[in-house]
């Protein structure tokens, strides 16, 4: 396969109004390629993978972006842990339309694990991604080491507040103050004008913008809608680490929640949440570890509908060992049907 024929393939998926499946055909081509074409296996290299670059050098990277700010563009940005799906492309696609030149980070950054083998068994897939990334049109992947990110250990505290406070705060101690780390560090080098950051991780984009306001960086901070699979099941990079019994299982999360909007009718906070919980935890291989309630944007605990006019929920579940969350949202108190 020449350039040529790439751009073409990356030309098609980009700019036409596709069937969903008929983009992930040429995402899994692409995938597919990577081990057998130089062209995509530029990982290292710094080459132009059809005018994608991959960058491991912070100095490096920010002389290029530096030429395109000089060039008028502005700059997008979309880290990433990797392992990459529909979703994070998604984010990519957001990016692209919203500024001159996206760039995406792939960096599994230990600071934020508050479980070693949680962060062990965090899946890699770095050629896979440098492929899904350059079919999506990104323009620059940054794919730093350890050493590069941290070359002396981040001693910084965050005062995060009330949207760090409870859910994910509560029970991974620590997590969001390594998010913040490394949040933080990525914008002090990439410097964009906006970041995408997908809806199902509803907590972490309340901390992001928490943390963007506290340091005052001139970022804007895009929730971009979570994707999800034809049954329902929110595309998560800790989905791969399913077995076939438990993917068939996971999406019952994502349908309880939908079930629960309905029977929220009428019914107290408290009542919604015991019957997420019975409904879940009577399912042999999912255990739930927090279903909660709450206000959209203080992330605070909701004991009534009124208190809060963007009810959320927010759920984080155990399928076999796998950890999975995702969230909901209801409607208003007083309003008959329940938000999309």
């Amino acid at each position: 396969m020449n350039r040529n024929s790439l751009r073409l393939i990356k030309t098609i998926h980009n700019n036409c109004d596709l069937p969903v499946n008929v983009g992930r055909v040429i995402n899994l081509f692409c995938c597919f390629a990577v081990d057998f074409n130089p062209l995509f296996a530029a990982y290292g290299s710094g080459q132009d993978a059809v005018n994608m670059r991959v960058v491991k050098n912070i100095q490096e990277l920010q002389e290029m972006l530096g030429q395109e700010r000089r060039n008028g563009k502005r700059i997008g940005f979309v880290p990433t842990m990797g392992a990459l799906h529909d979703g994070h492309l998604s984010l990519v696609n957001a990016c692209r339309s919203a500024t001159g030149v996206c760039v995406a980070s792939i960096f599994v950054n230990p600071t934020q694990f508050d479980n070693k083998r949680d962060l062990e068994t965090y899946p890699r897939t770095l050629e896979r991604d440098c492929a899904l990334l350059t079919a999506a049109g990104c323009d620059y992947v940054f794919v730093p080491s350890e050493a590069e990110m941290y070359p002396e250990p981040d001693t910084r505290v965050f005062d995060l507040g009330t949207v760090a406070a409870g859910m994910e705060g509560a029970f991974r101690p620590g997590h969001f103050n390594g998010v913040a780390q490394i949040v933080s560090k990525l914008f002090e080098i990439v410097e964009p004008d906006i970041a995408c950051f997908g809806e199902k991780d509803f907590q972490q984009v309340a901390v992001i913008r928490e943390m963007v306001r506290l340091l005052a960086l001139p970022v804007q901070i895009v929730a971009c809608p979570i994707l999800r699979e034809p049954d329902g099941l929110a595309m998560s990079s800790r989905n791969v680490r399913l077995t076939p019994e438990q993917r068939r299982t996971a999406p019952l999360i994502a349908a309880t929640l939908k079930e629960s909007r309905t029977f929220a009718a009428g019914k107290s906070v408290q009542e919604v949440i015991d019957r997420v919980k019975q409904t879940l935890n009577q399912t042999p291989l999912l255990r739930v570890e927090y279903f909660e309630i709450v206000d959209g944007t203080t992330l605070l605990p909701l004991r009534q509908w009124n208190d809060s006019a963007d009810p959320t929920g927010c759920i984080a579940v155990f399928c076999g060992e796998v950890r999975l969350i995702d969230n909901v949202k209801y409607a208003c108190m007083g309003c008959n049907e329940m938000n999309n």
